[in-house]
């Protein structure tokens, strides 16, 4: 589907199924935030206002809700199940294609920071490394409690804008 990225009268003259369709997948496996900006937050004035309203639902949710929707992103790495969206972020950083030494790296820092923290580890891996990434788990795995749920929230906001801005230009 080609959006018109000038007008954003396009997202408002939907109806609700069609853009939760479209725009559900803009934080990992939570359409309830589409559902919620399309119910509450239109008319939309750009798009930026569109993901500015999302974000807003999601910082407003609960924190039982905000623990649910961390704990709906695959753990880096691992060969399981995930979103389309997911897998495809996971390859454009090559992290479908770990060596057994790096996937055993991977997978015992994920192990230990979802021990620690209560979620999996969370990063916008746009224009990252494998490394970089690998530095990252390392780095953040010392944090507080505190200061990596705000990370965490903070880089599922970034995924959410990453992702629009493919939709937006037709990169699904």
């Amino acid at each position: 589907m080609t959006l018109n990225i000038n007008d954003i009268n396009y997202a408002n003259e939907m109806n609700e199924h069609a853009f939760v369709t479209l725009f559900g997948c803009l934080f990992e496996d939570s359409p309830w935030v589409a559902k919620e900006a399309w119910q509450t937050g239109k008319p939309f004035h750009s798009w930026e206002h569109l993901y500015e309203v999302m974000v807003i639902i999601v910082r407003s949710a609960s924190e039982g809700t905000k623990l649910q929707l961390l704990r709906l992103h695959p753990d880096l790495g691992a060969k399981i199940r995930m979103s389309n969206h997911s897998v495809r972020e996971q390859r454009g950083a090559g992290l479908d294609d770990l060596e057994p030494r790096e996937y055993e790296e991977f997978s015992e820092l994920n192990r230990t920071y979802t021990a620690k923290f209560g979620f999996p580890f969370i990063i916008a891996v746009k224009g990252k490394s494998k490394d970089d990434i690998l530095q990252a788990m390392k780095q953040r795995s010392t944090n507080h409690a505190e200061a990596e749920w705000t990370q965490a929230l903070s880089e599922v906001e970034k995924i959410a804008a990453i992702r629009l801005e493919k939709l937006l230009h037709n990169n699904e």
